[in-house]
């Protein structure tokens, strides 16, 4: 998320737990500036993947990460910002992108 109005150090943000970006929070990020911390790719990826716990869409909600809308893909809703939901897709293909990151220090997380 792009917020023009946030000092210039906060200016990105999570889409889903509103935390800005610092070196000590990789992020991905998603179509059109949309961003994943790692924290919620943990958690999202631990229930949606891991515990297969995932939900269904709303009508007319798109994943904040593609924009796009699935009926048969599970998803993740933020509990801290409701209207932000990731895919099930979009969340494998996150955890990839950022366990590549040597830097992050991120690893997928494994089943309990």
């Amino acid at each position: 998320m792009h917020d023009p109005l946030a000092p210039s150090d906060h200016f990105f943000k999570c889409d889903f737990c509103l935390n800005p970006w610092a070196e000590d929070r990789p992020m991905v990020e998603g179509h059109r500036g949309s961003l994943i911390c790692a924290q919620c790719l943990t958690l999202s990826y631990q229930l949606v993947i891991n515990q297969k716990a995932g939900t269904k869409l709303p009508p007319a909600v798109t994943c904040a990460l593609c924009l796009e809308y699935h009926e048969d893909r599970t998803h993740w809703q933020s509990p801290i910002n409701e209207a932000a939901w990731a895919c099930n897709r979009c969340i494998n293909q996150s955890a990839r992108i950022l366990q590549k990151d040597a830097e992050s220090g991120w690893k997928i997380p494994t089943k309990a």
